[in-house]
């Protein structure tokens, strides 16, 4: 059982990665904007002497020989390490991953549900790989970034594509199922298509023109029906335009989406958007925005793969643009749920997996608006959940492992080359 998408992130991406919207893990975060990922404190700035209060009483004068006391050093202000804001989208992006998940079987027979899914589908995993792109400015291949980039990324994706294999042994009823870690499972593929974004993330900085050449390489994708399932590489390469802009996007960037005029335009948008996603729900339009297919594979002639990719495109970005435009900026309760995105996006696929066996959606009134609503809100609370401190302090050792005994330590390879 091959799913859609992640959202089919993420994860990546702060510090857990979609970034969700990786998708986002612990990554480690470049240069500029601090991102939901732990970076390492930037340098502080001293904070200025303050000068003494004018209603200050007089203190006796010391004696003329006395030295002058030496002054004290400046204080170093404390060096911010995250950014609400990533955190916020972060969370967010993840929460309507969860959603959209928790609404795949109720879609049949549902226009409404399948235009609130279309509407999520066209924007929520998009602004989980650019967030995600746009921390990954820093990778640069060095040794400390690369064992980030094994123990955050790696060691996860082998652990959950062997644990939901055997999940679905049972769930899919397919006891045969073989464990391929070429051929990710389920969830698993954004983790394989990070660690390829990120290895490639030096070459999109060296290029000239790389949003456009990274378009042209996702419509060669559409293009190629026989590509095969190995590392899921039609996907990575139909949503790699998406982690190419968030390299290239600076902090300003996301300030612009953040002015009030941006999000006042939002409310309008965001309902055309659900219009056209309610016309277009019987017509099975929502695949395209899986990216996992070929143009042949939907049922379309081959030209169609580069037209879609173009106009989903430039959809999605719109979109993006929106969500963000209303993610706060400020801390709030949910803030620190952003720092542990990977946690929900990995493990909500467990609870998802086991609605089908346990029959949660057999029961008539679950495909009534009320019971739509219901699941919403229990995949929402869910997901919360799994990114809260005591499922990290439980889970971290496969999903942020330190594994410091697989690594040299700093000079051992000097050494023995010696």
């Amino acid at each position: 059982m091959r799913q859609e998408g992640i959202g089919q992130a993420t994860l990546p991406s702060n510090g857990t990665e979609p970034t969700p919207a990786g998708p986002t893990h612990a990554e480690p975060t470049p240069a500029g904007p601090t991102h939901a990922e732990p970076t390492p404190a930037g340098p502080t700035h001293a904070e200025p002497t303050r000068a003494q209060p004018a209603h200050a009483e007089p203190t006796p004068s010391a004696p003329a020989h006395a030295e002058p006391a030496p002054a004290e050093p400046p204080r170093a202000a404390p060096a911010k390490t995250r950014d609400d804001f990533f955190d916020n989208a972060k969370y967010l992006a993840i929460l309507l991953v969860a959603v959209g998940h928790a609404w795949e079987p109720l879609r049949e027979g549902s226009r409404t549900v399948t235009a609130f899914y279309t509407l999520v589908y066209a924007f929520h995993m998009p602004a989980f790989i650019v967030i995600s792109g746009h921390f990954s400015r820093g990778f640069d291949g060095g040794p400390r970034r690369v064992k980030r980039l094994i123990t955050g990324v790696a060691v996860p994706y082998v652990v959950f594509e062997v644990a939901y294999t055997l999940l679905t042994r049972w769930t899919d009823d397919a006891p045969d199922r073989d464990i391929s870690l070429l051929d990710p499972l389920y969830l698993t593929w954004f983790l394989a298509a990070l660690f390829i974004w990120r290895l490639t993330a030096p070459v999109w900085r060296l290029v000239r023109r790389p949003l456009p050449l990274a378009l042209a390489v996702a419509m060669l994708a559409t293009l190629s029906p026989a590509m095969g399932k190995d590392l899921d590489l039609q996907r990575v390469l139909q949503f790699l335009p998406y982690f190419v802009l968030g390299l290239l996007l600076r902090p300003e960037h996301f300030r612009l989406v953040r002015r009030r005029a941006v999000r006042v335009a939002s409310v309008p948008v965001f309902a055309a958007a659900l219009a056209v996603a309610y016309w277009a729900a019987p017509r099975g339009v929502y695949p395209w925005f899986f990216h996992n297919d070929s143009a042949v594979q939907l049922g379309a002639p081959a030209w169609y793969g580069p037209v879609m990719t173009l106009a989903t495109f430039g959809c999605s970005l719109v979109l993006v643009a929106c969500f963000l435009a209303w993610v706060p900026g400020r801390h709030t309760w949910f803030t620190a749920l952003g720092a542990a995105t990977l946690y929900g996006y990995l493990l909500h696929g467990f609870v998802k997996q086991a609605a089908g066996p346990a029959h949660w959606y057999d029961h008539p009134w679950i495909h009534q608006p009320l019971g739509a609503l219901a699941v919403t809100l229990v995949a929402a609370l869910t997901v919360t959940l799994l990114c809260t401190s005591p499922v990290r302090r439980v889970f971290r050792c496969v999903v942020e492992p330190r594994a410091e005994w697989a690594f040299r330590r700093s000079g051992e390879g000097g050494r023995a080359a010696a």
